[in-house]
């Protein structure tokens, strides 16, 4: 038998973090991790790297940032969104669900955390190509994501295993957790499925593994049937081993188990994760800046109800809900140049023509509604000035759904249409924690030596979520968790 103070069962963002916590606190440290190590870095290996985090003003981007030059920063506009900005946020993009008090650690915790993360190696950078518009000499930073991961998740999950093995962190691949052992209603130890099974003596466990979203029979039974067609936009890995560990234990299962992040994806994107081309590489957010029809020709959403980044969550299922789970996001040549970067990248799939009816002529769809919608479209938009770096109220009036921003007539040519389907990043249901990540049972009582940290903290996101709080709350939840599990398994070595 083999025995550590603090086990980690994941081997992403949240569990390196918890992993790291726990050893800077004094104790000894075990990560299993259940994909083989060259599919390591769970979720967190596939993300964008844009990481939500209030902040003052410019001086504390720079702090950091730190090579951010004076010249550079002379050239910025840079909002300040305070700890209340995003609180207010979080409130209001999940319609006043999410827990008031794991939502508050959250957003208090995020700078200092943040700060932490490049203490350990993380590298930061601003996030010019998604968050930021040029106007009148100056860079506008918008949608409070100014900064990224360098090298996108690839980096942070890179730092992140650096810093692990600096400080002497355990790691076993292809070890999967499958039971937590309770003594006296207390954790013992953890049984791993490797070459062989193992039992490994600990006092306490952080669950840190992600949700069900690669889950099959998971996402039918708690999403719903639809979900089995939806795609696994990262790993494999995470199908719900956690949850079940911590269920059959007397954990209180918590949030949003209907519910999930989502997005739109390409449509011809992997079924599941590849980790030769990470990066976030397939999505297609600029949806804003043009209209979404169906396979009937029919708009279904306001692509301009408010910037991507509150509303990118949850447009995955209401693509996943018109026929044949697909949409085709169609732009003219007026705003092809604002595109998002991964619209110019050679796996994204693309149609062009030099007029609309061409354009329909390449598309599985009922090109006579297609066309009669955004004749309708066109002759709904309004006047207004149109200013992308902004909610702009350039809007239609007399059509369902309305376009309430970014309304331009598609009128331009060259035309282009971009096929997307849903791509299901994590579910929302997790289990209950309190603050300090102690896994609650039944009875709102801490089960003794079990925390929890990431995916699996349920309460936080409902409907939907603000960009780049999935990845700090990971980091937070993942720092607070790791520290409190060595202080309950090595309680001398705490200040």
């Amino acid at each position: 038998m083999r025995k550590y103070d603090v086990v980690i069962v994941g081997a992403g963002n949240a569990a390196l973090c918890a992993a790291i916590s726990a050893k800077e606190n004094g104790a000894s440290v075990l990560v299993l991790e259940k994909g083989p190590e060259h599919k390591r870095g769970g979720n967190s290996f596939f993300t964008d790297g844009a990481i939500r985090t209030a902040y003052n003003d410019l001086d504390a981007i720079r702090k950091i940032i730190p090579n951010l030059s004076d010249e550079e920063a002379a050239q910025l506009v840079m909002p300040e969104y305070s700890a209340e900005d995003y609180y207010q946020d979080l409130i209001r993009v999940t319609e006043g669900q999410c827990q008031p008090e794991l939502a508050k650690q959250l957003v208090s915790k995020s700078y200092e955390t943040i700060v932490w993360m490049r203490d350990q190696g993380v590298e930061f950078e601003l996030n010019y190509d998604n968050q930021s518009f040029k106007k009148e000499d100056k860079i506008h930073f918008w949608g409070g994501l100014p900064v990224k991961t360098k090298e996108k998740g690839i980096g942070l999950m890179k730092a992140l295993f650096n810093r692990s093995k600096e400080v002497g962190i355990d790691i076993w691949y292809e070890a999967q957790a499958t039971e937590l052992l309770t003594t006296d209603d207390k954790i013992s130890g953890i049984v791993v499925k490797g070459e062989k099974e193992t039992i490994v003596d600990t006092k306490s466990v952080v669950l840190a593994c992600g949700s069900f979203e690669a889950n099959k029979e998971m996402r039918s039974r708690h999403l719903g049937p639809e979900w089995e067609a939806a795609i696994v936009r990262g790993t494999e890995f995470n199908t719900g081993d956690g949850l079940k560990m911590a269920t059959e234990i007397g954990a209180q299962p918590y949030g949003e188990w209907a519910g999930c992040h989502s997005i739109g994806t390409d449509a011809n994107v992997p079924k599941v994760g590849d980790f030769t081309k990470p990066g976030d590489i397939f999505k297609k957010h600029s949806y804003p800046l043009g209209i979404m029809l169906n396979k009937d020709g029919f708009r279904f959403v306001d692509e301009g109800a408010d910037f991507r980044n509150y509303t990118y969550a949850k447009y995955g299922r209401e693509i996943l809900k018109q026929p044949g789970n697909i949409a085709y996001q169609i732009f003219d040549n007026q705003v092809r140049p604002f595109l998002r970067k991964e619209y110019n990248l050679p796996e994204a799939t693309a149609l062009e023509a030099d007029t609309l009816e061409e354009l329909v002529e390449k598309l599985p769809v009922n090109k006579e509604q297609f066309l009669q919608t955004i004749k309708e479209y066109n002759e709904a938009v309004q006047d207004g000035k149109y200013n992308p770096s902004i909610k702009d109220g350039k809007s239609t009036k007399g059509i369902s759904p309305e376009k309430t921003n970014w309304a331009l007539p598609i009128k331009e040519g060259p035309f282009y249409a971009f096929p997307v389907t849903c791509g299901i990043t994590f579910a929302f249901g997790g289990i209950h924690v309190t603050t300090n990540g102690e896994v609650l049972n039944q009875n709102q009582k801490p089960v003794q030596g079990l925390f929890a940290a990431g995916e699996m903290v349920g309460g936080l996101f409902y409907k939907n979520y603000p960009g780049g709080s999935g990845l700090m709350s990971g980091s937070v939840y993942g720092r607070i968790s790791g520290k409190q599990a060595a202080k309950y398994a090595v309680p001398t070595t705490i200040n």
